[in-house]
This record gives C-alpha cells, structure tokens and sequence, in this order.
C-alpha cells in the first residue's frame, strides 16, 4: 500500500529510483536552502527555522538568494522559471520584506506566506498578496498549486525553456486531507520496525530521556498523523498524474526531466520519540529521489550516495551551465541519469543540525531544565539547543557507516554499522577500532570546513584518501584533542 501509486507508475516506472538520497540536515528551512543554493548548511548559513537562524532572512536574501540555481537558470540560460508553494519557513515576515518580496530568478511566483497549510492562508502572487479561505473548491492548497501549475504549462512560451518547482507542504502538520480522502487508509499505523517504542539506551541524552514505552495516547496520536499524512499525500498524487498528463498532451513530456523528492524524513515512534524529523537518524535524513527524462532508462535503481545539494548543479548541468562558476557543494547527478560507466563518485557526505530551544524552562517538562522545545505530553521533548551535531555518512563498497559528534559538554560519539544494523539501536562509538574513529573525526572536521570543491575530496574509504594525523592538531587542535581526550 502507498499513497503515491500514480507518481510511482509516472516517475519511478519511466526513471530511476534513487534508493540512497539524503538531506544534509532533516529540517524544512535548512534543507529548502540546501536544494536551492546547491550548499551544505555551515556554507548557507540557515540553520534553523527561525529568523534569526536565516531562515529568509534579510542576510539570505542578500547574500544566497541571488545564486541560487533558479536564479542562474533565468539570468544566465534564458529559462522562464515557475515557483509554487511553500518556499522558506519565514519567507512572508514583515522583517525580512513581507509578501512583497519575490526573490530574484523567478518569472512567476506563487508562494506560501511562512510555514505549512492548507486553507485560510496568504499567497504571495508575484509579489501582491492573495487570501485564501477554507473552501475546499477553491482553496484546497495542494489543488490550487496543481491549477497554477497547470496553467502556466498552458500559456507559458514556447521559445524559452521552462523550469517549475512546485513545493507542496502536503504530508506536513497539519494534515489536512481533502474531504474526499479523509476517511482513506482506515487500517494503516505508523511502521512497528525493530526501533519502534524503545529506549535509545547509549543514544544523546535527548533520545535517553524519551520515556518508554510510550502512552497508549501517545502511540494513537502518531498513528492519526501517519495514516493523515497519507490522506493529505493522495491529493499530490492527482497534482502529479495532472501535471503528466499535461506535459502529455502538449507533447513535451518526452523532453522533459520531472524530479520528485521532499526535505526530509519523518519519525512516528522510534526510539519512543512520537513524531518529528530533525535527529541524525536514516529515518530523519533519508527521502525519496525519483527522475524521469531524456536519456533516462525505465524501472531502475541507482544505489549510489547522493544528496540534495546535487539537485541544483543536476539541474544547471543538464541546462548546459559551467558548474566550475559556482559555489556549489553538491555534484551533477546527470552521469548517473544518463547510466554512464566508470563515474567516479561520492563514498561519504556531512549531515549537520543547530539544535533550537529556548533559555528558559518548558513549563510543563521543569525538570528538563533550561533549553528544551518541541515537548509533548509525559515530557518527551524532540529538540534542544544542545541538539547540534555532525555526522559524516559513509557509503561504500566495503563500509555503510555513520558516525557523528554532539557539540554539547559530553562531547557525545555515536557510530552505527547499518550493513550490521540498519535500524541503528546499536552505538558502537566504544567498541570500533580507534583508528576509525580518529578517520572518521578528521573526515567530518575537514567536511565541517570544505566549500565547494573540497566538499568533493575522497571520503576515508576512498582509495584515494589521505590521512595525516599531524593536521588534526594544527588547524583544529580544540576539537580533535577534546576527542582524543575522552575515553572511547
């Protein structure tokens, strides 16, 4: 059972399954950010979805916004560029230029005041504001996305190129299907894999405090969201088929690459955490990539590590753009869509979280103390500012490796070996060899720094992987000797 039946019979089926997709960090603003500017977070510099954490921002508007891939696509290859739908959590705040700010390299723009809904909203339409109501007719947000969409393949021009990101919130809180797919998938629960409502023993103490097992409110409560998320996934799935059909009957759909993934992933009950995204976990970071287009194979899958960083130079590429004029962090995925042999490739990428929480107390949760957020009943809390860490994620021919550092007084170490663990219960920070482990710690601190090119490096199981211990005493010494200091 899926609620995506059409989008995998018209993408999946006609391309190429990604099956190894990530973002480097599991929150909507960052990971937006990521996709459109090409760059891991510490580069763009939105960490979280807030304001002050640059999410659509003044300085982001100032310093990203002009770059970002839509933008080169306009300026520089001759696009006519479509945006619809959720853009950035804050974009629409009056400090930052309000609904009157249409960021540049869009020819038409169609944006979501700030976060996630599905009536009763505010459109920025090419900078003038629309209000929507809560009738379902006229103001059902995933349909009137798919009716923008749609129009514009009909009166767009013909002697431009055309590139449109339509960014559905749909399935994000707060769930809200369309009347004729409220009662839909009666019987489904959220998955009960081997993580489910455990404690995560020798986790950060943020998944330790978790309590277990959860409350039979709590395990109903994540069970409506996902069986709800999958009512609201429904409604894309008819934007999807519509927007096909379109292509179809204009016969364009033969020329054009149709790439379908989301920002990050989602938890309902593992580690006894109820619902939420933003921990370092497969089930967090990991999101689906489907591609279909010219030159694209049907009915494959591709198991090769990619990112959404590489979405944007992906999408230069294939639109012809020198990618050496960028700053991008991410690789073009078009070798792997056109099936070429011999591509040399990533074995390792940076996920990287800025954990949000406020100075004081949750008054519910006192005994937390100072910092916490995101708390649901019995005092589960899904974040604090001491939430921030950094992983490198390695796959490869001989390694499927996780292995990430908390910026916080424990200075806490998680490893997992998904090849003997893929739901990663075990943390085997204290067991595997030292020497990964100091591998492992200069790969993420030279990924924590790389830009660019340097983002490209061959990761520690690489043939072509250079370890010098001497550098992690030089340019890094605080972090590197606080590491070699614990006891592992």
């Amino acid at each position: 059972q899926t609620p995506l039946k059409k989008t995998a019979a018209l993408i999946a089926h006609m391309g190429v399954t990604f099956v190894n997709a990530y973002v480097p960090s599991a929150l909507c603003c960052p990971s937006r950010a990521s996709i459109l500017t090409g760059k891991y977070p510490h580069n763009h510099h939105v960490v979280n979805n807030t304001l002050e954490g640059n999410c659509s921002s003044k300085s982001w508007q100032k310093i990203q916004e002009p770059y970002t891939f839509p933008a080169l696509l306009k300026t520089a290859c001759g696009y006519q560029t479509f945006f619809a739908g959720k853009y950035l959590n804050e974009y629409g705040a009056e400090d930052a230029g309000g609904v009157g700010h249409v960021p540049p390299g869009w020819s038409f723009w169609y944006a979501l005041e700030k976060n996630s809904k599905y009536y009763n909203y505010t459109l920025s339409v090419n900078g003038k504001a629309r209000r929507h109501g809560e009738n379902y007719s006229v103001d059902y947000l995933t349909d009137v996305l798919a009716n923008m969409s749609l129009d514009f393949l009909e009166y767009k021009s013909n002697f431009e190129p055309f590139f449109m990101m339509i960014s559905t919130p749909a399935p994000h809180s707060p769930w809200t299907a369309a009347p004729q797919y409220a009662k839909s998938f009666p019987n489904v629960s959220a998955p009960r894999n081997s993580n489910f409502n455990i404690h995560g023993k020798n986790k950060h103490w943020l998944i330790r405090q978790a309590k277990t097992p959860m409350t039979n409110s709590s395990i109903q409560f994540l069970d409506d969201a996902y069986r709800k998320r999958w009512q609201t996934l429904l409604s894309v799935d008819d934007l999807i088929e519509k927007l096909v059909k379109k292509l179809e009957f204009h016969g364009e759909l033969d020329n054009t690459y149709i790439f379908y993934t989301s920002d990050n992933g989602f938890h309902t009950g593992k580690f006894s955490l109820p619902i939420d995204k933003r921990q370092l976990y497969e089930f967090d970071i990991k999101v689906p990539l489907l591609v279909r287009g010219p030159g694209i194979k049907p009915n494959q899958t591709n198991k090769m590590l990619v990112a959404n960083i590489d979405l944007g130079p992906t999408i230069l590429d294939i639109a012809g753009y020198d990618l050496n004029k960028t700053q991008m962090d991410g690789m073009s995925l078009l070798p792997l869509l056109r099936g070429d042999k011999n591509v040399t490739w990533r074995s390792d990428f940076l996920v990287e979280y800025q954990g949000e929480g406020y100075n004081g107390s949750d008054p519910t949760c006192p005994g937390l103390g100072p910092g916490v957020t995101h708390c649901f009943p019995d005092c589960v809390c899904e974040d604090s500012y001491n939430n921030t860490y950094a992983c490198v994620r390695t796959l490869s021919a001989s390694w499927d490796l996780q292995y990430c550092e908390f910026d916080d007084r424990e200075v806490f170490v998680e490893v997992y070996n998904l090849t003997a663990d893929p739901h990663q219960i075990n943390n085997i920070a204290k067991t595997i060899d030292q020497e990964i482990l100091e591998k492992m710690n200069y790969r993420l601190m030279m990924l924590q720094s790389c830009s660019g090119a340097t983002c490209r490096t061959p990761g520690v199981f690489d043939p072509g992987y250079r370890f010098d211990p001497r550098l992690m005493f030089s340019n890094h010494g605080i972090r590197a000797r606080r590491f070699s200091a614990q006891s592992l």
